[in-house]
């Protein structure tokens, strides 16, 4: 059987319940699974004052560099650290030429409102619907 592309988790855990890594982990490799990737392993920040550069942070970046690596996984774009460094760590994985992938995206905080006239106007054309995963 060959392998899909292979992937790196990564969970930013401080202060969390042994069953919610175990949750957490769960859901890393169900993404893997029902996208055939290949999860070779998760590295976890533990500590709040992580800065971007944590030792977590830095052996991935190493693992990025083997060959055949896809790119990261992680639960969602929080898991990489508070804005400012889930940013720079976005940026560091890109410029590895590896790819960040979410389990979940974030999603704008109310969804657009589509009145019934517009609605029926858009009926009238093509339109192209993209999920998530697009």
């Amino acid at each position: 059987m060959v392998g899909g592309p292979v992937v790196y988790g990564f969970l930013r855990l401080v202060r969390v319940s042994e069953a919610r890594q175990e949750a957490l982990v769960a859901s890393l490799a169900e993404y893997c699974r029902s996208h055939e990737l290949e999860l070779s392993g998760v590295f976890t920040d533990r500590e709040a004052s992580a800065g971007p550069g944590s030792v977590a942070f830095a052996g991935l970046l190493d693992v990025l560099s083997l060959p055949d690596v896809y790119g990261v996984l992680a639960p969602a774009a929080s898991h990489l650290g508070p804005k400012a460094i889930a940013t720079e760590r976005g940026r560091r994985i890109e410029a590895v030429g590896s790819r960040l992938l979410l389990v979940r995206r974030s999603r704008p905080a109310c969804p657009p409102i589509v009145s019934s006239t517009a609605a029926h106007h858009h009926s009238l054309g093509t339109t192209r619907l993209l999920d998530a995963e697009s």
